[in-house]
């Protein structure tokens, strides 16, 4: 698929979903490895990933575009059109879109847990991949001081991932 046929895509789901035309472009970005799709802001065009495509096939990559037209109808029409709006997300529910797309295989690794937090008064512990200053935060749970201790490698002695 190339990006004249994405283009006729995203205005065919936009008139079939939306009632609503697809004005700007629509293309290709194979850059893209740990998101779907974005929505520019300013020029209004949208960028999928093809990796998405190719992995996860049409009826995902399609769940990306409603995604994507979401943000960009809502955005046109000065409604809420950010993640966290309730605008956004019954027009979402509405559509059949999803909040995140699925992961690529190896797009992201995660970093080891090397750090504990832990609560002098209750015992409640936060992992942390970075190391921090304990002096600076409290317990979420009852504001007590944290201590920071190295976090306990796991038994083939690769430290537990989160």
């Amino acid at each position: 698929m190339d990006d004249r046929e994405l283009q006729a895509w995203v205005e065919s789901v936009s008139l079939k979903s939306f009632g609503i035309p697809f004005r700007h472009r629509a293309t290709f970005n194979g850059r893209l490895s740990t998101t779907g799709g974005r929505y520019f802001l300013k020029s209004h065009n949208i960028e999928i990933s093809p990796k998405q495509l190719a992995v996860h096939g049409a009826e995902e990559t399609e769940k990306i575009i409603k995604h994507e037209l979401c943000h960009y109808h809502l955005h046109l029409a000065g409604r809420g059109y950010r993640h966290q709006d309730a605008d956004f997300k019954q027009l979402l529910k509405k559509v059949g879109a999803t909040l995140h797309c699925k992961s690529l295989p190896g797009a992201r690794r995660s970093l080891p847990v090397k750090y504990l937090l832990v609560c002098k008064e209750c015992g409640m512990t936060y992992p942390r991949k970075r190391k921090v200053d304990p002096r600076r935060y409290a317990c979420g749970r009852c504001r007590g001081k944290l201590k920071l201790l190295a976090a306990p490698p796991q038994e083939n002695g690769v430290r537990e991932k989160v």
